[in-house]
């Protein structure tokens, strides 16, 4: 085989191995950051959670004051 042929097959192989390289470091920076994404969410969910808005925590309290506020609107 010429000495040509031999250094396309060289140019070739060191072409696809610095590509594949680079992909799997793509690969494990995207995992990286789909780990940091899910514990966001979760934590963004936990705020979510805790900041929710009176009236849907307090449902029994709420009930509970239904005659006093009957009562205000009558005054």
């Amino acid at each position: 085989m010429p000495a040509v042929a031999w250094f396309t097959l060289i140019v070739a192989a060191l072409i696809i191995a610095i590509t594949a390289v680079g992909l799997l470091r793509v690969i494990f920076h995207l995992r990286a950051v789909r780990k940091t994404l899910v514990t966001t969410t979760g934590g963004v969910q936990a705020v979510a959670s805790l900041t929710s808005t009176v009236p849907e925590r307090l449902t029994s309290v709420n009930a509970n004051l239904k005659p006093v506020r009957d009562f205000c609107e009558t005054v």
